[in-house]
């Protein structure tokens, strides 16, 4: 059963309203969201201002388990909401716990399409597991600026 089937099962049965439940949780949505908002600020505000904003826990840019990334399209991390020790290194041939090469998938992904959604595992920032995202990227320049969800 998925997460969120789970969690709503446990809700009704103890008497818990499903929306308050699910509030934990980012959803598709709330990354497309994030994604825009975050693509709007840099254009307003330059990338220098905008990293910034984003590597800040408080920058407006982290809600939960949803956080803004921004790679170059040649792997390095320019920004990253939620470790803040991956900024600068160039992860091209980074793996998931799978072996899959996302980053170097993102990349080639941004290339190609302005926006798009893109599967992998990464450490959830708030349970601190490794659990299958859907990171929504969109393209801005040479950048891939990125938002994802946790789907266990």
């Amino acid at each position: 059963m998925k997460r969120t089937n789970l969690m709503v099962a446990i809700a009704i049965v103890a008497g818990i309203s499903v929306p308050a439940l699910s509030a934990e949780f980012a959803t598709k949505d709330e990354a497309i969201a994030m994604v825009k908002k975050a693509v709007a600020f840099i254009g307003s505000q330059g990338a220098d201002k905008a990293y910034a904003a984003f590597n800040s826990k408080d920058g407006g840019f982290t809600d939960r388990d949803l956080y803004v990334v921004v790679y170059g399209l040649d792997g390095k991390v320019l920004s990253h909401g939620s470790n803040a020790k991956l900024i600068g290194k160039d992860l091209i041939d980074a793996q998931d716990v799978d072996g899959k090469y996302y980053v170097k998938e993102r990349t080639e992904m941004a290339r190609k399409q302005a926006e798009f959604w893109q599967d992998y595992k990464f450490v959830n920032p708030v349970s601190k597991k490794i659990e299958p995202k859907q990171m929504y990227c969109q393209r801005l320049a040479e950048t891939a600026v990125c938002a994802g969800v946790y789907k266990s």
